[in-house]
């Protein structure tokens, strides 16, 4: 049988699980493969490829994350299922170099700001912005991965940018500042073929290490270093990091589904022909 393959998405519980052999105690033949958060363009000045187009291409794992209007779509357009019984929270935000005039979050009005196409900085850039400025006023520039958006805004080539996970973390040991919240809920995407009790050993196994995480942070936080790569590692000292996207064992309902739907549909985000209207039973693994 082949080992369930599992895409981390820049956060510790993956490896805490892994660590103290939680994933071994459920059972669960597994291995890690890597994908677009851990990852850097060569090229990323504007990228448009981003969570969506990736899980419609197929990810080589079982179970991947996504922010959860992606993970959404992803599955209404049946590119796999979303689960049902738990989502993560990341801390994010829009930050500016240090030296930069902007203060306040009226100032980003018509300032690019740098988010990764179809992905979660894109959406909750928006979400956090629609609520301070008008629509004309919003200017999004899709810079690529996280760690592209991290590299574009230490080298001053952006303005501004959507960032969360350990790219934060090292733009604020920088002095970079935050000027709006953008903090987003997470989703998990299970691939067609998945098994569902081998997802259920994987989860079981991620809540015992989110309990890890909560009691002893500071066990963990190293970890973090693995989602940067090591030349710049000398400018953080990870002691100082924070811990991330936190999971939250609680149903993804269908209240919060259709809400959901709802904000992407009235948002024109997205072609005509992509679907929107798949029934939440089909969509979601309950």
């Amino acid at each position: 049988m082949a080992k369930f393959r599992i895409q981390p998405h820049g956060r510790l519980q993956e490896w805490v699980a892994h660590e103290l052999g939680y994933f071994e105690d459920e059972g669960l033949d597994y291995e890690f493969v890597f994908g677009i958060v851990s990852q850097q363009s060569e090229k990323p000045k504007e990228v448009r490829h981003g969570a969506l187009e990736d899980m419609k291409d197929g990810r080589a794992c079982e179970v991947s994350s996504a922010c959860h209007w992606m993970v959404n779509v992803a599955a209404t357009g049946q590119h796999g299922r979303m689960w049902g019984h738990a989502y993560s929270v990341t801390p994010s935000g829009i930050f500016v170099p240090p030296e930069s005039d902007i203060r306040k979050p009226r100032d980003l009005a018509n300032v690019d700001i740098a988010v990764g196409y179809h992905s979660g900085s894109h959406f909750s850039a928006l979400q956090a912005l629609e609520a301070i400025l008008d629509s004309s006023e919003v200017k999004l520039q899709f810079a690529g991965r996280p760690l592209d958006r991290m590299a574009r805004l230490l080298d001053r080539d952006v303005p501004a940018g959507n960032v969360f996970g350990a790219p934060m973390y090292v733009l604020e040991q920088q002095g970079f500042r935050k000027i709006i919240d953008t903090t987003f809920m997470i989703g998990f995407l299970l691939e067609p073929d998945s098994d569902e009790e081998d997802a259920r050993k994987y989860f079981n196994a991620l809540q015992r290490a989110q309990r890890d995480i909560d009691m002893e942070p500071e066990r963990f936080r190293h970890y973090l270093l693995k989602e940067i790569p090591e030349r710049y590692h000398e400018l953080v000292d990870v002691s100082a990091m924070g811990v991330g996207e936190r999971m939250v064992f609680e149903p993804y309902t269908r209240e919060v589904y259709e809400k959901t739907h709802r904000w992407i549909a009235t948002r024109n985000l997205f072609s005509a022909d992509t679907p929107l209207d798949e029934p939440y039973e089909s969509a979601v693994a309950l």
